[in-house]
């Protein structure tokens, strides 16, 4: 009997002790999947996760195809997320933000939200300052996008925009493919067809801190733009129309330089963006061989390449942040802690015929490459 018993007790604390714990399933920087799923008029939500053989994470949801999380190594290789945003969907649904987002129909500024195309002038809501600012106030980055195809490197996403959707003309169906290489490089693949002619201009906008602590401004990052030009803005940040050089001006990054050299410069271009908000003209030639931008943290060695078939790209460098909004982790995103590097044609060209042509017609495809390759310094 004593035997049996000690049996059954041996037995008891083996079931107890040799139990496993159950495995984590958060991903690598710390997200946990089931705080992304959500049904969004009638869509369902999730969180993606990309990777490649150096072990570099890339985290997207469907919820207005967002960049989440990017785990990169640094100069000791050393795992950071190196961008801004929220670790629940709840957050992304109700607080207003374009952390990580595509955008569309319209990345950046249409003036008074009007626009005439083939003689016929189209009425947009305003969402800044009287003016249509990335879509509107329901653009893309808060529409739930369809997972067409998914794999353990890429994910391929689809979006059907309604004529008529934020005032915008033609049915447009949109799809953004996400690749994560074994170079450690995102590239971001857009493609979209319209059933009418309309107007359209994708991007990203992922918020950069290549610290990997967000917390922390991104002044010091050095920052190189293969740009010899700029379109200048009013005061509500549209463009004027003119283009002009930006040599002997706070706006020469052609040369690397920290973002918080000239940012508060005494120039009305700076007062106007609160530091920089503005769009350089790339000399680039919409080649994907040839840099476009470069960004570099010097604390952690993390450098940023950026390589778009875009003509322009938007340098905002977080002027609005202010504190209000706290991310993952509970960080409050404060003055100046990212930067966003949005490819893109420039703002207001529906406005601007003497801007490269945003539009779009019926039996033409629109087709847009970026790539974001993270190295060491």
């Amino acid at each position: 009997m004593k035997k049996l018993f000690f049996a059954l007790a041996l037995a008891a604390v083996c079931l107890v002790s040799c139990k496993k714990e159950p495995e984590s399933n958060l991903t690598l920087s710390g997200l946990d999947p089931a705080n992304f799923v959500a049904e969004v008029d009638g869509a369902e939500t999730g969180l993606y996760t990309l990777t490649n053989s150096n072990g570099m994470e890339v985290c997207i949801t469907n919820f207005g195809g967002r960049i989440v999380s990017v785990m990169v190594p640094d100069r000791d290789s050393i795992m950071h997320d190196v961008v801004l945003g929220f670790d629940n969907i709840q957050d992304y649904m109700t607080i207003p933000s374009d952390f990580g987002a595509t955008i569309g129909r319209y990345a950046n500024r249409i003036a008074n939200g009007r626009f005439t195309l083939d003689k016929q002038t189209y009425e947009l809501p305003t969402n800044n300052n009287g003016h249509t600012l990335h879509g509107g106030p329901e653009g893309w980055q808060y529409k739930v996008f369809s997972v067409e195809d998914v794999s353990q490197n890429s994910l391929q996403l689809k979006y059907v925009s309604k004529d008529g959707e934020m005032g915008f003309p033609g049915e447009v169906t949109a799809y953004v493919f996400f690749t994560v290489t074994d170079r450690n490089s995102i590239i971001i693949d857009y493609m979209a067809r319209t059933m009418a002619p309309t107007v359209i201009n994708m991007t990203n906008h992922s918020y950069f801190n290549l610290s990997g602590d967000p917390s922390q401004p991104i002044t010091d990052h050095l920052l190189y733009l293969n740009a010899d030009q700029t379109t200048p803005v009013d005061e509500w940040l549209i463009p004027t129309g003119k283009i002009v050089k930006v040599a002997d001006t706070p706006f020469d990054f052609r040369t690397p330089k920290p973002i918080g050299q000239d940012i508060d410069a005494d120039n009305e271009q700076i007062r106007f963006g609160r530091g920089f908000d503005h769009n350089w003209i790339l000399n680039t030639e919409g080649s994907l061989k040839k840099v476009a931008a470069t960004l570099v943290c010097p604390k952690t060695g993390i450098e940023l390449r950026v390589f778009t078939s875009e003509p322009g790209i938007q340098v905002y460098t977080g002027n609005f942040l202010d504190g209000t909004v706290a991310g993952k982790d509970s960080t409050a995103y404060q003055f100046r802690t990212a930067v966003c590097l949005e490819t893109q044609h420039y703002p207001d060209s529906p406005n601007k015929p003497q801007f490269p042509s945003t539009e779009l017609r019926p039996g033409t495809k629109f087709e847009s490459s970026t790539v974001y390759r993270f190295g060491i310094f």
